[in-house]
């Protein structure tokens, strides 16, 4: 029995190949990255000690690095089972609980009419790619040279041009023996019962192909050269290769990039797809025209678990950005979930790469905003909570919002969060009643503070966890409490990999150095061991102690966190006596924010034990210390950002 290819990959994307080869093998836990969907084990093919058969969920594959077997789930066990192909299918659809197609001649006709359908599409792409190289097609060659394209990435991408003939294209398949079937089935012409003489769908218009997650041309989506046109942007419509709410653009390409365990990015349009992908960012995707469709997250989801959804900084890409959240929150589980990544305002993804350079938009990225803290920007921004039933509807809000999780455990955590938010803002004396546009970052636990007056003007209350002004918000170091990269530990780290002599000079401090980041923490265990065994020691030296430990990977994180946050300081080519003086500065903020930490700790509690006119003073102090202490730190990454630029200029 022939299976239809959309049946089989059907079985591929429900289940997971590490579940199949999971009930043959034992993964080993040393190895095994299982959040990644990264698995190995020793190898049931051959016998051997050490485990160097790999599966990865992702790429739904299968390959031993030591007898060279590789395939996919059906060949896996047909081949290790001794059973026939159509039983592989058939073990498989039992886990994913598909029922099992019946022979249908009708169904593989039309699977034979899709393959059809692709090849006409594939005929199309062509034509489009030839006219852009013809006279017809230099003012559009002429756009895309003045939006930065180079011709290399014209022709990765497939970019092509319809010429304003309304038949063009039509009368060129018609030569090549397509049918009129054929070319209405693709959606390629305007057709109907009141049309008498169909016509060339896109005319004028530089023409993006549409791939789906084989690389097979689907659609296209056109963008008219002409103003006078009232769709800037078109589509083609739904056809049986094509249904705009379930495909992404670019989706093969960034499977390829999520495969190396880089993010998913999610933007707007296709021109910011391809505006990132010459910037070295290959890992984007855009829907089709529209919001975000819960097949489209699922898509994003398959590839990576926690996508950064990039908007504009503006209230429209707020609003986006909202509505995102919104379809998200019913679907969200433990490894799966969103991150936000706000633009500066007018500017788009393909604007700031080629206006600023990819390490703007890579600090754009490192600034992404977890879902938690999207839900609660939005239901605070811009409001008042000065009245006991302004708080009470605002906790309302927060609990109907959490109980649309459908996840028993992650809901849990998300209700225990925004309460602990709530508790936060409000202030243990219900001081604090402003609301705002901003939000500490970090989540529970995290951030370096707050400001010591409430969005109303008030003077702050009992809060561990202000809300932070929007502009200052986008401050890295003020996002430096990133639990995963805290950017001013990853910046005392790389000062002092890159200049050594630093070490000698400041060792009591490194090695009483209190670190969030777990993985940095390993980072300042491999330097303190580096400089025990080699006295004489230099960047080499460390760096060759770190790659020995398996830690160069969290050392190019780290220093690459630096880099887009333009510390340049901190960087090797930057002169000693500029890195001795920025580190000890951000060593001293890096010490005065934990100890404000653990004073403003202890003042909340005494607090809630026992609330008094002097605590709460004492605790208002704290707070202005602490925000006095962003401020500082914001100066300092403006110096950072201002100097970096000089020194690339």
């Amino acid at each position: 029995m022939r299976f239809p290819n959309s049946f089989l990959d059907e079985l591929r994307d429900r289940v997971p190949i590490s579940q199949v080869v999971g009930t043959r093998v034992t993964f080993d836990r040393k190895k095994t990255n299982a959040s990644r969907g990264d698995y190995w084990a020793c190898c049931p093919f051959h016998g051997e000690n050490t485990p160097s058969f790999h599966c990865e969920d992702r790429k739904g594959r299968y390959h031993c690095f030591g007898c060279g077997v590789s395939g996919d789930h059906f060949r896996f066990l047909s081949e290790l089972d001794g059973i026939s192909f159509p039983e592989a299918v058939e073990r498989v659809a039992d886990m994913a609980g598909v029922p099992m197609p019946q022979r249908d001649p009708q169904a593989e006709r039309r699977e034979q009419e899709r393959a059809s359908l692709s090849d006409v599409m594939e005929m199309a792409t062509g034509f489009f790619q030839s006219m852009l190289q013809e006279q017809q097609g230099a003012e559009a060659r002429a756009y895309l040279r003045g939006r930065g394209l180079s011709s290399a990435t014209q022709q990765a991408f497939r970019i092509g041009y319809a010429p304003s003939s309304r038949n063009a294209l039509k009368e060129y398949l018609a030569g090549k023996g397509v049918t009129k079937d054929q070319i209405e089935a693709c959606g390629l012409v305007v057709f109907g019962p009141d049309i008498p003489v169909s016509y060339d769908r896109f005319r004028d218009r530089i023409m993006f192909p549409i791939e789906d997650a084989r690389g097979r041309v689907i659609a296209f989506g056109g963008r008219a050269m002409s103003k006078d046109v009232p769709a800037k942007y078109l589509n083609s419509p739904d056809t049986e290769l094509f249904h705009k709410g379930t495909v992404l653009y670019n989706l093969a390409r960034a499977r390829r990039s999520a495969v190396k365990g880089e993010p998913v990015i999610a933007v707007e349009g296709y021109m910011d797809v391809i505006g990132l992908a010459q910037a070295g960012f290959e890992n984007a995707v855009a829907p089709l025209g529209t919001a975000l469709t819960e097949n489209q997250l699922d898509l994003l989801w398959r590839m990576s678990g926690e996508p950064v959804l990039c908007f504009d900084g503006d209230e429209a890409g707020l609003r986006a950005a909202w509505r995102a959240a919104d379809i998200a929150l019913p679907l969200v589980q433990p490894g799966r979930s969103l991150r936000f990544a706000l633009l500066p305002q007018g500017k788009d993804p393909d604007d700031l790469v080629r206006e600023e350079g990819p390490d703007a938009f890579a600090a754009v990225l490192a600034g992404a905003r977890p879902l938690a803290d999207m839900l609660w920007m939005r239901e605070t921004s811009g409001k008042v909570f000065d009245t006991p039933e302004r708080r009470a509807e605002l906790e309302r809000n927060l609990q109907a919002l959490t109980a649309r999780i459908g996840d028993e455990n992650l809901k849990r955590h998300y209700s225990q969060d925004m309460r602990e938010r709530a508790r936060a803002f409000f202030g243990g004396n219900q001081a604090q009643r402003g609301g705002g546009r901003g939000f500490r970052e970090g989540g529970i636990g995290g951030g370096i503070g707050g400001r010591n007056r409430g969005f109303g003007g008030r003077p702050g209350g009992a809060s561990g966890r202000l809300a932070v002004s929007e502009s200052l918000a986008r401050s890295a170091l003020v996002r430096s409490s990133s639990p995963t990269m805290p950017l001013r530990e990853a910046t005392l780290l790389v000062s002092l990999v890159n200049h050594p002599p630093l070490i000698d000079e400041y060792f009591d401090a490194l090695d009483q150095m209190l670190l969030a980041s777990a993985e940095l923490g390993r980072l300042r265990m491999a330097i303190l061991d580096a400089v025990a065994h080699n006295p004489a020691h230099d960047r080499e030296v460390l760096l060759r102690k770190i790659e020995a430990d398996g830690l160069l990977p969290i050392w190019q994180q780290a220093e690459t966190r630096v880099k887009s946050a333009y510390m340049w300081p901190a960087l090797e080519n930057a002169a000693l006596d500029d890195a001795r003086e920025a580190f000890a500065q951000t060593l001293h903020l890096h010490r005065r924010a934990g100890s404000l930490h653990k004073e403003l700790k202890a003042a909340e509690l005494a607090l809630a034990n026992d609330w008094n006119e002097e605590d709460a003073r004492h605790l208002v102090e704290i707070q202005a210390e602490l925000s006095n202490l962003q401020a500082t730190e914001a100066l300092i990454e403006g110096f950072g950002i201002l100097s970096g630029r000089a020194n690339r200029s």
